[in-house]
């Protein structure tokens, strides 16, 4: 358990009262961490942060915030501080798609929201927290991305530009922080059966035609990417920044 440790390290995770944000957040409690669990609407927070609590007292607290509001994210990182000191690990999980369909018909509005909510957030949240980071001489930072950011798409295609636009903005924060010993990497997931993507796996039809062309012919589970959460978030990732770690049953290869 000492590589996995987290005992005295305290996590922001956005996009954490459900799925994939909410195992993160569950799994880094267990192995030691306080958790701020944010997302947009208040009774999810609070009933995701009680349950962490009933299994690991004092372990959570449940801060609402929209990631399209700078105030918003500025009032998570303050209330963090309040409540637990610091802040040692960023998980940006939150993200949006208000669009589908070919990009011949996204609306300009749509297209900067995308933007704006799934790369220029993940830019606020890190300049709330390098500083810190940087007098410690410890942080990690970890970007929720997607294999969608690996590949062309001819309904989801801005979703994706955002996707690969937070590989880049990984590496380029790793060659600036981890001179100070911050760690920076994107986890990209392949489908994982959340809300998020329920369309493509809420039949059994839907799902054994979406998990037909992965190897290991299941798709993924909240859990599955939490383990390369808890992973880059501890002592085991300690040699790895700039980095995207693909987490999908095979389907890329």
């Amino acid at each position: 358990m000492e590589l996995f440790d987290l005992t005295g390290k305290v996590a922001v995770v956005t996009g954490s009262s459900k799925g994939i944000g909410r195992a993160i957040a569950e799994r880094l409690a267990e192995h030691g961490a306080k958790v701020t669990i944010s997302s947009r609407k208040a009774g999810p927070c609070e009933e995701t942060a009680a349950a962490i609590n009933a299994k690991n007292p004092g372990a959570a607290i449940a801060v609402p915030a929209n990631i399209s509001s700078k105030a918003d994210l500025q009032r998570l990182m303050d209330e963090t501080r309040a409540a637990f000191g610091r802040i040692d690990i960023l998980v940006c999980n939150a993200a949006s798609n208000p669009y589908y369909g070919p990009m011949a018909g996204i609306s300009d509005e749509a297209f900067r929201k995308i933007l704006d909510n799934n790369i220029i957030s993940n830019h606020w949240m890190v300049q709330m927290v390098a500083p810190e980071m940087k007098e410690r001489h410890d942080g990690v930072i970890i970007i929720i991305s997607s294999v969608g950011g690996l590949r062309g798409n001819a309904v989801i295609g801005a979703y994706n530009i955002s996707k690969a636009a937070d590989f880049q903005l990984a590496r380029n924060l790793a060659h600036e922080l981890s001179p100070s010993n911050i760690r920076v990497n994107c986890i990209a997931p392949g489908l994982v059966k959340t809300d998020f993507a329920r369309a493509l796996w809420d039949t059994p039809e839907a799902e054994k035609r979406s998990s037909s062309g992965t190897p290991l012919r299941r798709l993924g589970e909240p859990d599955d990417i939490a383990g390369a959460a808890v992973f880059l978030a501890s002592r085991a990732g300690a040699w790895m920044t700039g980095q995207a770690i693909v987490v999908d049953g095979g389907a890329t290869i």
